[in-house]
């Protein structure tokens, strides 16, 4: 997922937190819940779950790390952490040069990369990306599909504020295909069982996400960066790998 700017006022939430913390203290990391399998909302227990929740839970186990997890629109994280507003904000976040100018960001934890969900009727035309040029596109608004698409040559993009918004707007006809994070599609079509639409075998980029952090506080993506080690040695990381993608 890639980030916009976008004004300070808008967002959903304001935590209360410093850019420098105690070891006692409790750290607020944010996340937007609707971008399965990375992070969702159990709809029977209402609580935040996926595989970027199981995660950072790991991290501030094996770091002693008090965490307290909110949700928060996407576009609002990256200012939130500006702002001294979150601690954290893990949200399948794209390591990108032009966020590590503002953000730190971890080790990388995951690699992922971009495609396309194509709407059935056009599984015999619509083949590659660049086949997708001159179509109507549905992306999520803040995110690296959203940007890629809007380069893909005389294609028109229509950004909605969630995956799953995109998905329903692809569903309903509204465009030809959506682009967003691999993974997340691959997610969505086993889950949903949706036999309207396909996912294109092109993986359009090479993306690694990163949990994101404050400059003002590099102790704390130390922290983080040691604590990912540390589960990918002792392997918990492979065994929530699997519990999501296996």
């Amino acid at each position: 997922m890639n980030f916009i700017k976008k004004s300070l006022a808008v967002l959903g939430f304001c935590l209360f937190t410093n850019n420098t913390y105690a070891q006692d203290s409790v750290l607020n990391v944010v996340t937007e819940p609707s971008f399965a399998p990375f992070e969702f909302m159990d709809q029977e227990t209402t609580e935040l779950v996926g595989f970027d929740i199981d995660i950072i839970k790991a991290i501030a186990e094996v770091e002693d790390l008090k965490i307290n997890i909110s949700s928060m629109p996407f576009d609002g994280q990256i200012p939130a952490i500006l702002s001294g507003n979150a601690d954290i904000a893990i949200s399948g976040f794209t390591i990108t040069k032009e966020r590590a100018k503002l953000v730190n960001f971890s080790e990388p934890y995951y690699d992922a990369g971009l495609g396309a969900l194509v709407s059935k009727k056009y599984e015999g035309t619509i083949k590659t990306l660049k086949d997708l040029e001159g179509k109507s596109l549905c992306t999520q608004i803040g995110t690296s599909g959203a940007m890629f698409a809007d380069k893909i040559k005389d294609a028109t993009s229509t950004q909605f504020n969630t995956a799953a918004e995109s998905f329903m707007e692809l569903n309903k006809g509204s465009c030809i295909a959506a682009v967003n994070d691999k993974p997340v599609l691959e997610y969505y079509l086993a889950t949903s069982k949706n036999n309207a639409m396909f996912l294109l075998s092109d993986r359009f980029t090479f993306e690694q996400y990163g949990i994101v952090t404050s400059k003002k506080n590099k102790d704390l993506t130390d922290k983080i960066s040691h604590g990912l080690k540390v589960i990918k040695e002792n392997g918990t990381y492979d065994k929530i790998y699997a519990k999501w993608f296996k």
